[in-house]
C-alpha cells in the first residue's frame, strides 16, 4: 500500500525534500529495517500489545547528521505485522513528510508514534542516530525496585545513553541504530539480573551482590520496637538511619598524620622522578597543562611560591624543575586544586604499585563500612583528593579491599568542599528524595556549616590529631564510627 505523500515537502530549515529523495533507496532500506527490528524486538517481548516504538535517522554521507530524515514507526499498530510502507518519514524539526495510507477494517487509522516529542529531544539534545523505546517487563519491573528514586533531566547527565521511565520501560538512544540496539540487549540483560538477584535477597545494585537487607525493615520504625539505630549523641538521643553516608578522608577514616606525614612527602620527594619517567605519556602531558594553566592563575594573582613555566621548548630537564617547584609550594601550602591532587593521585598510584605506600584508617572503619553495607546503607567519600587516590587508600589496606563497601567517590571536580552548592550538587547526584537523608561526616567545621546549608544531616568526626572544634559549634560529634 503506496505511501502518502505531497510532490514535495518542507523541511524545518526551509529546505525542498523531493519525493525522489523520499522514494530513494536509503529511505526505503531504513523502513526495512525499522520493520525488521519490530519483528524482532516483538519476539524479545519489548514492543507487545502495540507499545513501544522505534525512530532511526536516514544515514546518508551527503547530509549533516542534525538534518537528516527520520523515519518512525507508528502509534497503535501491531509491531510484528508492521510493513515498510507503514513508517513516517519526517524532517529533522518533527514536522511529518510523509504518512502511510490508511488500512482496511479492523486496522485503526495511522498516527505517527507518541513518543516523537521525546525521540525528537534524544536527537535534538544527544545527537542520536536512532532511538528504542522498549515496554520489555524488565524495564518495568526495574524501576519499581527504588520505588523512591527520584526523575532526574537529561540536562544534567550529558554522558547517559537512557532513561528508565516508572512502570513505563526505557528509552534508549546511540549514534547509529547497531548502537541502540546493542544498549538496549544490555541494558535489558542488566534489568533482568537485577531483578533476579532481589528476588534470590541480593543485593544488585554493588559489585560484590551482598546480602540485601533494608535497615527499616529489620529494625522496625514502630514505637514498640526495643532496638533503634542511628546516630547516637548523648545531647541529641538517637536518630534514624540515613540512606547514605558520606565520608571525608583525612581526620575522618584516615588519619591526619598519614596524609600530613607519608602521603603529601611521599608526592613531594618523587615528583621529579615521575614526571622524568612519564614525561612523554598522554597522562602526563594532561597533568602538565592543568599545572601550567594553574600556575598561570596564581602568577596573576601573586600567589606565593608560584614561579614561571618555561615553553617546551626550553628543555624538558628546565620544565621538569619549574614544575616541581610550583607543585612543592602547592603541598606545603596544602591547597585544594584539581592540578595538584590530580597529579598526586598519579604519583601515589606509582607508590601503591611498587608497594611503597599501603592506605591507612582508623580500626573502627572497616567494621562500620561492613554494617553500614549489610543494613543497605549507601556510603560514598568526598575528599580534596583526587578520585584515583581515595581509591588507592581504601583498595589496599591491612584489613584488604575496602572498596567493596562503597558505592562511589565524589573530589573537588564536584566543587569545593566549603561551598554549599558543592553538597547540593552531591545530594542531586545520590537521587535522594531530601537532602535530609545523607550523613555528611567531617573534621572540618566549615565543611559541616556547608553541607548543613545544603540540608544534609552532619557529624563532626572528633579523632587524636583533629583540630580542635570551637565551644557552642551546633553539630554532633562522632569519636568513633562505631556510634553511628
Amino acid at each position: 500500500m503506496a505511501a502518502a505523500a505531497a510532490p514535495a515537502a518542507v523541511s524545518g530549515g526551509g529546505k525542498v525534500t523531493s519525493q525522489a529523495y523520499l522514494e530513494s533507496m536509503a529511505v526505503k532500506d531504513t523502513r526495512v529495517l525499522i520493520a525488521d527490528l519490530c519483528r524482532q524486538f516483538y519476539n524479545l517481548g519489548w514492543v507487545s500489545g502495540t507499545g513501544g516504538s522505534i525512530t532511526i535517522k536516514v544515514h546518508d554521507d551527503s547530509i549533516p547528521k542534525p538534518q537528516q530524515l527520520i523515519l518512525m514507526s507508528p502509534s497503535g499498530v501491531q509491531k510484528e505485522r508492521m510493513e515498510p510502507e507503514d513508517m513516517y518519514v519526517l524532517a529533522e524539526n518533527g514536522s511529518i513528510l510523509s504518512s502511510p495510507s490508511p488500512k482496511p477494517y479492523p486496522n485503526k487509522p495511522p498516527k505517527c508514534s507518541d513518543c516523537a516529542p521525546l525521540f525528537l529531544k534524544a536527537y535534538e539534545m544527544r545527537n542520536a542516530g536512532a532511538v528504542i523505546h522498549s515496554h520489555g517487563i524488565e524495564s518495568c519491573l526495574v524501576t519499581m525496585l527504588k520505588p523512591l528514586s527520584k526523575e532526574f533531566r537529561i540536562e544534567a547527565y550529558p554522558k547517559t545513553t537512557a532513561v528508565l521511565v516508572r512502570n513505563h520501560g526505557i528509552y534508549v538512544w546511540g549514534d547509529s541504530w547497531i548502537n541502540a540496539k546493542t544498549q538496549a540487549e544490555c541494558y535489558h540483560y542488566l534489568f533482568d539480573a537485577a531483578i533476579k538477584l532481589h528476588q534470590l535477597g541480593l543485593d544488585w545494585s554493588t559489585p560484590n551482590h551482598g546480602p540485601l537487607q533494608d535497615a527499616r525493615a529489620i529494625l522496625g520504625s514502630g514505637i514498640n520496637t526495643s532496638v533503634k539505630a542511628g546516630l547516637k549523641d548523648s545531647n541529641h538521643g538517637t536518630e534514624p538511619l540515613p540512606r547514605c553516608i558520606v565520608l571525608d578522608i583525612e581526620g575522618t577514616t584516615t588519619p591526619i598524620s598519614f596524609v600530613a606525614d607519608v602521603l603529601f612527602p611521599y608526592a613531594r620527594d618523587n615528583v621529579g622522578r615521575h614526571l622524568s619517567a612519564t614525561y612523554e605519556t598522554a597522562e602526563t602531558q594532561e597533568d602538565i597543562k592543568l599545572l601550567h594553566s594553574q600556575v598561570e592563575d596564581d602568577l596573576a594573582q601573586g600567589v606565593d611560591g608560584a614561579v614561571p613555566i618555561p615553553p617546551d621548548d626550553t628543555g624538558k630537564e628546565e620544565v621538569i624543575a619549574a614544575l616541581v617547584a610550583n607543585v612543592e609550594a602547592m603541598i606545603k601550602a596544602d591547597r585544594k586544586i584539581t592540578a595538584l591532587k590530580q597529579l598526586q593521585g598519579h604519583i601515589w598510584r606509582t607508590g601503591f604499585e611498587k608497594n611503597e605506600l599501603e592506605g591507612v584508617v582508623f580500626e573502627d572503619v572497616p567494621e562500620a563500612l561492613e554494617k553500614w553495607h549489610s543494613l543497605g546503607i549507601k556510603v560514598y567519600i568526598y575528599s580534596s583528593g583526587s578520585r584515583l587516590a581515595q581509591r588507592l587508600v581504601f583498595g589496599k589496606t591491612k584489613y584488604g579491599d575496602l572498596r567493596k563497601y562503597l558505592s562511589g567517590f565524589f573530589d573537588t571536580a564536584v566543587g569545593n568542599k566549603k561551598e554549599t552548592r558543592s553538597y547540593v550538587e552531591i545530594s542531586e547526584s545520590l537521587g535522594v528524595d531530601t537532602p535530609s537523608e545523607i550523613l555528611f561526616i567531617t573534621d572540618v567545621l566549615q565543611e559541616a556549616v556547608a553541607a548543613k546549608g545544603a540540608g544534609l544531616e552532619v557529624a563532626v568526626s572528633i579523632r587524636q590529631g583533629n583540630a580542635p572544634l570551637p565551644d557552642n559549634h551546633g553539630f554532633k560529634t562522632v569519636n568513633s564510627f562505631a556510634e553511628i
